[in-house]
């Protein structure tokens, strides 16, 4: 029943921003973590950050440190990447995810948002 809907991909200049949202429905009131993932064309689906179900605990992934920054606002129930400093390899679809288990591995989560692309242009 629970479903994530990711907003606020587009296209953009290198160094450019964008502020993906992840509205998290059906898990109002329950203690969740939010998770962003990319996946490029040809490569694995990679881990970007993560934020613990109190906001407490943020983790980000070496390639997108001091450049984006996770936060949480469970009065809208909706999760949020800010991206900034973006760069050409930063180009994938970014998804959601939300689970009952911190961490940085696909396998913590068990809900997945269908997606929303970032494209960097040089």
């Amino acid at each position: 029943q629970v479903q994530l809907v990711e907003s606020g991909g587009g296209l953009v200049q290198a160094g450019g921003s964008l502020r993906l949202s992840c509205a998290v429905i059906g898990r109002t009131g329950n203690p969740y973590n939010i998770g962003w993932f990319r996946q490029a064309p040809g490569k694995e689906r990679e881990f970007v950050a993560a934020i613990s179900w109190n906001g407490g605990l943020v983790q980000y992934a070496q390639a997108v440190k001091g450049r984006f920054t996770i936060t949480r606002n469970d009065r809208v129930d909706t999760g949020y990447l800010q991206m900034n400093g973006l760069k050409p390899e930063d180009t994938a679809v970014y998804g959601c995810a939300a689970g009952a288990v911190f961490g940085t591995n696909v396998h913590a989560y068990e809900f997945w948002g269908q997606g929303t692309q970032v494209t960097i242009s040089s």
